[in-house]
């Protein structure tokens, strides 16, 4: 999978495009255009063919202008991924009253990036070392601190624990993803996979060799249907990330 990186165009560009501080108007008698249109567009060419179909051709041809119109509004195409970024991250959901404390908190921002994921999967092919210095992503990042404030972390702490749940969220959906292009490109779903396989397995399994292998495998599919479940994957995961982070919070309260 190819990765791109974010930040990779002029910076100060980037930057006035991101907070819209040098948007320029639409001219006389062109199709009215603007950093968000064009941005939209762009999302749903990544949306409906992956990033490597980005280009800046393609999104003109999706929005029916001249390829050149789009570079009154935007520099080019690593500005353009910026851009793209920042919207698509102010998609998340940021409820200000959470019940359950922290925990609840914390699980509600996972779940919130999960779904992010999954209704842009080419988000698992940009690197996340380098944010965008955007309004969304500032303030989305904002709203995840701001659920674990005062508990009891440092600074550092408190942005290792969001790190934590964005990157567990990370490769859960890069699972739950491939998971799904798996049944897209071989038109089998697990449940039918499961169904074709499962009558082999009794045949090549030496449970004398591998007892604990083909006890636990057996479970698995009996319950889940498949060799692997994304959903399952994800709600487990998530409750031992949380557990993990209980552990920390707790050996930061007074005794007795």
């Amino acid at each position: 999978m190819t990765v791109e990186y974010p930040g990779k165009g002029d910076p100060a560009r980037s930057l006035a495009l991101l907070w819209r501080t040098s948007e320029r108007a639409s001219r006389k008698g062109k199709p009215e255009l603007s950093v968000d249109r064009i941005a939209r567009a762009a999302i749903e060419v990544a949306d409906a063919e992956g990033l490597q179909a980005l280009s800046m051709r393609r999104v003109a041809e999706r929005l029916g202008v001249g390829t050149m119109s789009l570079y009154t509004y935007v520099p080019g195409k690593p500005e353009l991924l910026d851009v793209m970024l920042d919207t698509v991250y102010g998609e998340t959901a940021r409820p200000e009253d959470v019940p359950g404390g922290w925990r609840s908190r914390l699980e509600q921002i996972a779940r919130a990036n999960w779904a992010l994921y999954l209704r842009h999967p080419w988000l698992l092919q940009v690197a996340t070392s380098r944010p965008v210095l955007g309004p969304n992503v500032t303030a989305k990042y904002e709203y995840e601190l701001r659920a674990i404030d005062g508990i009891g972390l440092t600074d550092l702490e408190m942005d290792s624990v969001i790190t934590l749940i964005t990157g567990f969220v990370h490769g859960a959906a890069r699972g739950a993803v491939e998971a799904a292009q798996a049944e897209t490109r071989t038109g089998m779903t697990d449940e039918q996979w499961w169904a074709a396989h499962s009558p082999f397995f009794g045949r090549i399994a030496d449970v004398d060799r591998y007892p604990t292998a083909t006890r636990v495998g057996q479970a698995v599919g009996e319950e889940l249907n498949a060799a692997y479940n994304p959903e399952h994957a994800f709600a487990f995961g998530l409750q031992r990330v949380l557990d993990g982070i209980e552990a920390l919070v707790a050996g930061r309260a007074p005794g007795p």
